[in-house]
């Protein structure tokens, strides 16, 4: 079965102090100061929480917005318009089942120390990535989500040999993906950068330090203090891709820790470029003397309301009523006084100009259609429905997100009568709703979410809006069938699978063959309902779900199993237990509760044999978005994807969002970054007049 993946928008936060006290500090004619920008140096800001603290590429931290381009670069890269071009790479080719990508570098390319890059060098980051001893590794972004047993390695289930990366030779290497999947945007993100293997050998802790730091990107780290300022210098032995713009002028870059006013340090001339962080900084700016200086930049992201993972029935599983409930905001008044023009009023899951955006309909905005629908449902005026619950993110995490729910409730209590309450969430709480499946106390009703695209490719035109599919008994699923599924989600191991099939975490079970017998029995179960169920569908979705050259579920449990017979000790033994007991049953794929590894045989048995018609069709389309080959491919199943979760009022779109930044008049260059994580990336294009 191919593996499901996990893409989540991490939403940083940005704090900017408000115009009216940085009136107050400078005065409302206060001059703007001489720039910074001198000698060709550009001073700029990191992204304020968290701090820089490692320069590690594989780690999904705020390091991936230097690393990815400036300080490293891969395969393919960003340019200017945020296109994916090619970097390191000179040339590909795909064979005629979509799976096989062999990429050619070129030969010109160096790193620092003068060393040429080659394939082993990609090959040796991916697979130091992979390692089983690496807990850390974000496997989901890079490419390695997608490489053939890339997970069965990482956990310990198959050799390296069988992991789909091949170095042919120095300036050619192979890339064996799943299922077929455009890659290209996914070689372009940090976590898919090369790395000089001597120095990652020699000072494997600290290999990024300025001591020690080798890359292959347009600059070189001079000094780094962990948490503190990065200052970038020109790396004198970098050879850019030929016949395209690879890099600006600037000779140094410094990036210094986020600050919460940085419209004032701008002012005030300690840095060149800033970016816009609040409304009020906003309309502090068009209204002194930096309108030359400020400029607008798209961003890739959505704000919505998102049906909450609540496990608790009630009259808002009715459609009728999602409906109304979407029909009844009125999103110009929240654009204006929440965003204050920092973003723009969409009902669909798109940008202006996003590939997916002439598939999608969402519903309009009718207040008087909603009041029909609401009194079609049974409940006029709201009169029988209970208490609605909006969730949002708390101020320090996302400053907009109560002023939205406000705003919302305000409106759904005088457009249709629906009383609500408003709960902030700390960042994990929030984190584990937006992003995982049903959840304990949570009531029914939305969150207010932001969601976007993490990487440029065909498998994120959905935006991210389609999260919840991912989760079985998050949308479209019963009250009986989500109560069977939560507890799936709050333990670390299925308490119900733990008492059918041994408890994981107990070093002595497992240890024994005589343990294994009711996870052989699920298997022999299991199998051949989830083969049957595949057959049964269309072809396309077949070859997604069974992809030619898999392995076999069969031959999967197999390894495992063979695994455990050739274990030498009864720890190994019971490692190879746990990863059986994760092959067939439900447990957390990560330290959060919300998370569940959605291959388990047990899993996918019970969603294949009790999944309505609609849930199936989103998890198809779903795939084959994710799956196609180009844009143009995957545009129209992510409109209709997007149109039937709209429709249906589990999610309703509010505004699409904007970036505002401050640039010195003298530099240029500048590029916020559109893609989930927000701020300046692509430092490397910066130059000065």
């Amino acid at each position: 079965m191919a593996k499901l993946c996990f893409k989540f928008k991490l939403p940083l936060a940005v704090m900017a102090m408000g115009g009216t006290a940085m009136a107050g500090l400078l005065g409302a004619s206060a001059p703007i100061a001489s720039a910074a920008a001198s000698n060709g140096t550009v001073t700029t800001t990191a992204p304020s929480t968290p701090a820089i603290s490692s320069l590690d590429p594989s780690q999904w931290g705020p390091q991936i917005l230097v690393d990815q381009g400036t300080i490293f670069e891969g395969l393919f890269g960003y340019n200017q318009q945020n296109q994916v071009v090619p970097k390191i790479a000179s040339g590909y080719s795909v064979s005629k089942d979509g799976l096989t990508w062999t990429i050619y570098l070129r030969h010109d390319a160096k790193w620092s120390n003068g060393d040429p890059v080659t394939a082993q060098d990609f090959y040796f980051a991916w697979m130091r990535q992979l390692n089983p001893a690496n807990s850390q590794a974000q496997l989901w972004a890079s490419v390695l989500n997608n490489v053939k047993n890339a997970y069965q390695y990482h956990s310990g289930a198959v050799p390296a040999s069988q992991v789909g990366l091949k170095v042919v030779n120095d300036y050619e290497l192979q890339i064996t993906t799943n299922t077929p999947h455009a890659i290209l945007g996914e070689l372009a993100v940090s976590a898919s950068m090369p790395l000089d293997p001597k120095v990652v050998n020699a000072h494997p802790t600290d290999w990024y330090m300025p001591q020690y730091f080798v890359g292959d990107g347009p600059f070189v780290v001079k000094s780094f203090v962990p948490n503190g300022t990065l200052t970038l210098v020109r790396n004198p032995n970098y050879v850019g891709h030929p016949g395209q713009v690879n890099e600006g002028n600037a000779k140094v870059i410094n990036i210094v820790p986020g600050t919460t006013v940085a419209v004032e340090d701008f002012m005030a001339g300690k840095l060149d470029v800033a970016m816009v962080g609040s409304t009020s900084d906003l309309q502090y700016i068009k209204t002194h003397n930096l309108s030359k200086e400020l400029h607008e930049a798209p961003d890739y992201s959505i704000e919505y309301l998102q049906w909450d993972n609540s496990a608790v029935a009630s009259p808002y599983d009715k459609q009728l009523v999602r409906q109304a409930i979407a029909e009844a905001i009125e999103r110009q008044p929240i654009v204006q006084s929440v965003l204050s023009g920092m973003g723009g009023v969409t009902t669909t899951f798109a940008t202006p100009g996003w590939p997916a955006a002439k598939y999608e309909k969402g519903l309009p905005e009718n207040v008087a259609q909603a009041r029909k629908l609401l009194a079609k449902a049974g409940y006029p005026n709201g009169k029988g429905l209970p208490t609605m619950y909006i969730y949002a993110p708390v101020p320090a995490l996302n400053e907009r997100g109560v002023p939205v729910a406000e705003a919302v409730s305000e409106e759904l209590q005088q457009n249709l009568g629906i009383q609500t309450k408003i709960i902030q969430l700390n960042q994990t709480d929030y984190s584990f709703l937006t992003y995982g499946g049903p959840m304990k106390n949570v009531q029914p009703g939305f969150n207010v979410a932001s969601s976007g695209t993490n990487w440029s490719e065909p498998g994120q035109l959905d935006m991210g809006g389609s999260q919840g599919v991912y989760f079985p008994g998050d949308y479209g699923w019963s009250a009986a069938q989500t109560a069977y599924v939560l507890p799936w989600y709050n333990n670390p191991y299925d308490p119900a699978s733990v008492k059918k099939y041994g408890d994981p975490t107990n070093p002595n079970v497992g240890v024994k063959w005589s343990d294994w017998t009711a996870l052989n029995q699920a298997v022999q179960k299991d199998i051949p309902i989830i083969t049957k169920w595949v057959k049964e569908q269309p072809k396309q979705w077949q070859a997604i779900l069974n992809p030619p050259g898999s392995e076999s579920l069969p031959q999967q449990w197999n390894a495992i199993v063979n695994q455990w017979k050739t274990a030498k000790t009864a720890a190994a033994k019971h490692a190879a237990f746990q990863l059986a007991f994760q092959f067939v049953a439900p447990a957390a794929t990560t330290a959060s509760t919300g998370s569940v590894n959605t291959g388990a045989l047990d899993i996918q048995a019970y969603w294949d044999t009790h999944e309505t018609t609609q849930v199936k069709n989103w998890r198809m389309w779903q795939a084959y978005m994710q799956n196609s080959m180009t844009t143009q491919q995957a545009a129209p199943w992510a409109g209709q994807l997007m149109t039937s979760l709209m429709q249906a009022g589990y999610t309703i779109p509010l505004f699409y969002n904007e970036t505002y930044y401050l640039e010195r008049s003298n530099v240029t260059g500048t590029q916020p970054n559109p893609w989930s994580w927000g701020n300046f990336y692509q430092f490397q294009y910066l130059s000065v007049k």
